[in-house]
């Protein structure tokens, strides 16, 4: 069995940002060599998350939307995590609803998604460098 990582780094211009990166998955995949075997995407910072959906922006305006209807970011005195000093406990409950990675199948070479499945990066305390992490492993 082999394994290959890689990494990803972001910074979005906005507090809140999807980022397509199926593109960027299957380049690591390519580069991995690995034909048959599990593909690990993970957002290594706990305010940003990594999913799968469908790439549609009406439906990532969505998320957004209800995103800040069940965790608003304003007013920030709302989260005891914000006593620290900090300004993003929604962003830490952002990440929570959305998730922290996914797993894909690989098969003959290719990520193996349903139809319209995509992978996102989804940020929710930008404007800073992050991760994710890629991880194969398979033959």
């Amino acid at each position: 069995m082999k394994s290959y990582t890689k990494y990803l780094t972001f910074n979005t211009k906005n507090r809140i940002d999807f980022v397509n990166i199926t593109r960027d998955v299957q380049e690591a995949v390519m580069e991995s060599g690995i034909k048959e075997g599990l593909c690990l995407v993970n957002a290594m910072h706990i305010t940003a998350s990594v999913f799968i959906n469908d790439a549609e922006e009406g439906l990532l305006n969505d998320f957004r939307k209800w995103l800040e209807q069940i965790a608003p970011h304003e007013p920030i005195s709302r989260y005891n995590h914000n006593l620290t000093g900090e300004d993003n406990g929604d962003s830490h409950l952002k990440r929570s609803v959305m998730g922290r990675e996914v797993v894909v199948a690989i098969t003959k070479g290719r990520l193996d998604f349903g139809p319209w499945e995509q992978i996102f990066y989804g940020e929710f305390d930008g404007r800073r460098n992050k991760r994710v992490l890629i991880k194969i492993i398979g033959d």
